[in-house]
């Protein structure tokens, strides 16, 4: 399947309501179907929304009950896997027949610990795997633990080969190269980052990756949070997410968006030979590589997975 139609959901989560926001969530997959998608992304942790602007009151040596009580509420309302909630995810991805790439808030089932993952689904076999970001960004580090490499995942689909990276670790070059070097044909980028310069980081993964990328964000304004959260967000000054996801040719020119400033999706329709076309002149784990002068081992990566295999649990 060389030519498909991909689509990244631009949109407002009900933030800390897990079942609310999974209805979000069916509501845009049937947009997206409308749009004749095989493939439709979501941004970071859209379930149960990207804590932005909390503090969670805390400091070097100091939490508060207040700031314990809202952590609670929100782990309360993120997403176990396996889960109701993840075989809920697999069945709208059969109902709409997509592949269906989706960040969230992840607790995890053994040690409690929050994670900020990416999930992924097979409109066939339903949930194929999961990445968690591997370094939070700044003031993240209180939300969300640290993901391994037995995360860094690639899957192999009949929509081509799928991986990528979640917000700021797409500027960590050598996790975009155990991308690279899994051969992910669709780069999958979730994010919290709607600056006008996050356009330049994915043209150039694109470029680098000789790959599509879908850069998926969400739209979020201060009103968007329940009353009971205002409080906690009274002194953030800046912009809540104006948004900017995007879609990006292997050439790094930009085939959709970025889109700002309100709800939305942005489809293109893609041709999965352009990425080998433009290898031709450079391929960043091929010719280019050199592997006579460098050499990068990652401890713990799994292979490559087969669509029809489930082997990521």
């Amino acid at each position: 399947m060389n030519k498909l139609t991909v689509g990244v959901v631009q949109a407002t989560p009900v933030f800390f309501n897990l079942n609310t926001t999974l209805e979000r969530v069916d509501y845009w997959l049937q947009q997206a179907s409308e749009q004749n998608s095989d493939l439709v992304l979501f941004p970071e942790s859209f379930i149960p929304g990207y804590p932005r602007g909390f503090t969670f009151d805390a400091s070097i040596g100091h939490r508060s009950d207040q700031s314990r009580d809202l952590y609670q509420k929100y782990w309360e309302n993120s997403v176990a896997v396996p889960s109701r909630e993840v075989e809920l995810l697999a069945d709208l991805a059969k109902k709409y027949r997509t592949y269906l790439g989706i960040g969230v808030t992840e607790r995890d089932q053994v040690n409690g610990t929050l994670y900020c993952t990416l999930l992924y689904f097979s409109p066939e076999y339903g949930y194929l795997g999961k990445h968690r970001k591997l370094k939070p960004t700044g003031v993240e580090r209180l939300v969300w633990g640290e993901g391994q490499a037995d995360t860094l995942i690639a899957v192999n689909t009949k929509v081509g080969r799928l991986g990528g990276l979640i917000c700021w670790e797409n500027y960590m070059p050598l996790a975009r190269m155990a991308m690279y070097k899994m051969g992910v044909q669709i780069y999958l980028a979730p994010t919290a980052d709607a600056r006008a310069n996050w356009t330049a980081t994915l043209q150039h993964i694109a470029l680098e990756g000789r790959c599509f990328v879908l850069g998926c964000n969400q739209f979020f304004r201060r009103e968007d949070y329940p009353a009971e959260y205002q409080l906690f967000v009274k002194d953030y000054q800046e912009d809540f997410c104006r948004g900017g996801s995007i879609i990006v040719g292997p050439d790094g020119e930009v085939l959709s968006g970025p889109l700002y400033n309100k709800e939305g999706i942005l489809t293109a329709t893609i041709n999965l030979t352009n990425s080998v076309r433009h290898k031709l002149d450079f391929d960043v784990v091929g010719h280019y590589s050199r592997d006579d002068v460098f050499d990068l081992t990652i401890s713990g990566q799994p292979s490559i997975i087969q669509e029809d295999k489930n082997k990521i649990k």
